[in-house]
């Protein structure tokens, strides 16, 4: 009986210690899984800090650039109203990337890429605007010389003086013009560019991302900027709305060719407008048949020869 008491009792102890074994045995599975799942969040934590970091380092950047470009235009007395409006898109980034619970880098970045595309265009037009400052500039300290010499020539020049301060008061005619000039060819800007989808019973849908199925017009909405020195008229506004590959998109008996720096682009649209010069709120609605295709669009908008202002939209 004593044996036979023994043996259950060491068949207990072997159940015993094979169950702990195998509890410790699951344990240790789990401290490990639960340890490694740690180091994959602790991971994916500091790759979304650094991601962030870099992006407000960029916006900052890129801040300080346009400071330094608006303070550049004013003194040249360069129009800075885009730029401006640019600052302030910028700073409300600024402000949304700090409570930006749902941060995504492609979002940003795709913002970052738009600023220093913007950024990169607009000094073509601050070079101009620089070197034209200077000729000016140049010229006009050339002809003040030159006056100071002929005013100091002998009375038996007097008709010589008289024929060279007239044509100081033809090249002084004649920078005015060419200021006016240049006044003129940046004086229409179209600012707040907004896309809005159109679905067949006239329901609009704001944002940056659509359904192709749900777009049946888009309604292309802007401000045409006032400028003191452009006269009410009516002028030609051209549409270009550029595919995902960068190809126009246009319909038959809409689109056509336009001249544009010297050389032809296709448009989508265009349409006569009457420029009221009082900040004027303009749409463009365009219709297309063929479904649109997934991915980022670009919207342009063109009057006289020249682009005056751009926008965005996305298909799904």
């Amino acid at each position: 009986m004593d044996a036979e008491a023994s043996v259950k009792k060491q068949g207990v102890l072997s159940l015993t210690i094979g169950a702990l074994l195998g509890f410790l045995a699951l344990l240790t599975y789990l401290f490990i899984g639960s340890r490694n799942e740690t180091l994959e969040v602790q991971k994916l934590l500091t790759t979304k800090v650094e991601q962030f970091a870099a992006t407000q380092l960029k916006l900052d950047s890129i801040s300080t650039v346009l400071d330094k470009k608006i303070a550049e235009v004013r003194q040249l007395g360069g129009n800075v109203i885009e730029l401006e409006r640019l600052k302030r898109q910028l700073e409300s980034d600024k402000k949304k990337l700090k409570s930006d619970l749902s941060f995504s880098i492609q979002q940003y970045t795709f913002k970052i890429n738009d600023y220093n595309r913007f950024l990169t265009q607009y000094e073509v037009d601050l070079r101009a605007l620089r070197n034209e400052n200077g000729s000016l500039i140049s010229r006009t300290r050339a002809l003040e010389e030159e006056k100071k010499s002929i005013l100091s020539e002998n009375e038996g020049l007097k008709n010589e003086k008289s024929a060279l301060a007239q044509t100081v008061v033809d090249y002084s005619r004649q920078n005015a013009d060419l200021k006016d000039k240049v006044s003129l060819a940046s004086a229409m800007k179209a600012a707040d560019v907004e896309v809005v989808s159109l679905s067949g019973n006239g329901k609009e849908r704001r944002g940056e991302v659509f359904k192709a199925s749900r777009i049946d017009q888009l309604k292309i909405s802007f401000i045409l900027l006032s400028n003191p020195v452009a006269v009410k008229n009516t002028t030609d506004l051209y549409l270009r709305i550029l595919d995902p590959n960068g190809a126009v998109v246009s319909e038959s008996g809409f689109g056509g060719i336009m001249w544009v720096d010297e050389r032809e682009i296709g448009y989508s649209l265009r349409q006569s407008v009457f420029f009221e010069n009082n900040d004027q709120r303009v749409e463009l609605l365009y219709n297309r048949e063929a479904p649109y295709k997934s991915g980022a669009y670009r919207v342009e908008l063109y009057a006289n020869g020249s682009r005056i202002g751009e926008g965005r939209f996305a298909v799904k």
